[in-house]
């Protein structure tokens, strides 16, 4: 029989509000769950080992980070597209509400300075709130105090709900600190597998949703911010948000299960489940990338005045759109110049144009969008 994790308390205004009890829950290990945890290692494993052979890692790092930012951004509500994003950032206008792409930019923020944060900075609360600050800072959820944890109660349910109907209700403010501390001295005591670790620490910051908006975001940031830090990735090229909003519903289910029942088994089945699967999905992208990228280069490999379409290669890579002043103005080179290149490019079916435009055109490598933009395998 499960044990309730943690309990409900009455509070003053008459509501009850969860407190979860600190990490590590009691876990009765069995031979599926133990094989849960062999295929998600294992898996894991094959990637940071090509990961670490990645003669330009930097290259992949980019769009990976970009995907992930508009798949985590997209369980909560936004809608901006891969493809606008890259196109955004090539300087070319969307049309898409300038506050979904900030949500979205914000989030690529929040990942690339915690990643850089991590070399002076391990894991922690601190660490939380910085990148709390990058991700809510300037978007529509900024009154949510961007960078500090919540001095008020906060629920979760449909929209328009209030306390006395929320779906669920975190711990009250008074008790939040307790928590979260609790939560900081698993992160550096905690003798389980890292997996394992991790998806617990995932499903408990959930539970005491710390900030008043952004806790799902921070949440999944969390998770490849501790591979990196724990050295199971050697960089940012795998993440879970692609999984979790595939299976949206079994996700929330999963979450709730914990909180309501002590669940934890299928919580870490779920968890491990979707490392296996999302290894498998980014060991898939690098090599459909890699095999693009190498096809293509050995089209202009031999020819030495062709070393600008190799540059460009490279960069449809990091992103797939591209305009040729943009090029010009990165790599320092005459309009004219870049655009040989990317007539080049674009005869060998590398680029194609994207609109009639006669100035200012705008080109796109698809089939590196298209590999980037594919659903996940589930």
């Amino acid at each position: 029989m499960a044990t309730i994790h943690g309990k409900k308390i009455k509070c003053a205004e008459g509501y009850q509000a969860y407190v979860p009890d600190p990490l590590p829950p009691p876990i009765e290990w069995n031979e599926r769950l133990a094989r849960h945890l062999s295929d998600a290692d294992r898996k894991i494993g094959q990637l940071a080992t090509i990961g670490s052979a990645l003669p330009n890692p930097h290259l992949l790092i980019r769009p990976f980070v970009r995907r992930e930012a508009v798949l985590s951004s997209r369980i909560e509500g936004t809608q901006t597209s891969l493809a606008e994003l890259f196109a955004d950032e090539a300087g070319v206008e969307t049309g898409r509400d300038r506050s979904d792409l900030k949500e979205v930019e914000n989030y690529v923020k929040a990942l690339e300075y915690g990643i850089k944060r991590l070399k002076t900075l391990p894991m922690s609360l601190r660490l939380m709130c910085e990148i709390h600050e990058h991700l809510m800072k300037g978007v529509r959820g900024n009154i949510a105090t961007p960078g500090e944890f919540r001095r008020s109660q906060n629920w979760i349910g449909v929209a328009g709900c209030t306390l006395q109907n929320a779906t669920y209700i975190p711990p009250p403010p008074y008790l939040l600190m307790e928590c979260l501390g609790t939560l900081e001295k698993f992160f550096h005591e905690s003798t389980l597998p890292p997996l394992v670790t991790i998806g617990l620490i995932h499903q408990q910051f959930e539970a005491i949703h710390p900030f008043l908006d952004g806790n799902g975001r921070v949440g999944r940031l969390l998770i490849i911010l501790y591979l990196v830090e724990h050295g199971i990735l050697p960089s940012p090229i795998m993440y879970l948000s692609a999984f979790f909003e595939a299976t949206r519903d079994e996700y929330y289910a999963r979450l709730n299960a914990v909180n309501e029942n002590g669940d934890w088994k299928g919580w870490v089945e779920y968890f491990l489940n979707g490392v296996t699967r999302q290894a498998e999905d980014a060991l898939s992208r690098i090599q459909q990338m890699q095999e693009t990228v190498t096809k293509w280069k050995q089209l202009f490999t031999h020819k030495a005045a062709d070393k600008n379409s190799l540059l460009l290669i490279d960069d449809c890579m990091t992103n797939p759109f591209m305009t040729v002043g943009g090029m010009a103005k990165k790599h320092k080179i005459s309009f004219p110049t870049v655009q040989r290149a990317v007539d080049k490019l674009e005869k060998a079916g590398v680029l194609k144009q994207t609109s009639d435009a006669k100035r200012n055109r705008i080109y796109c490598a698809r089939r590196i969008l298209d590999i980037l933009d594919q659903p996940a395998k589930i």
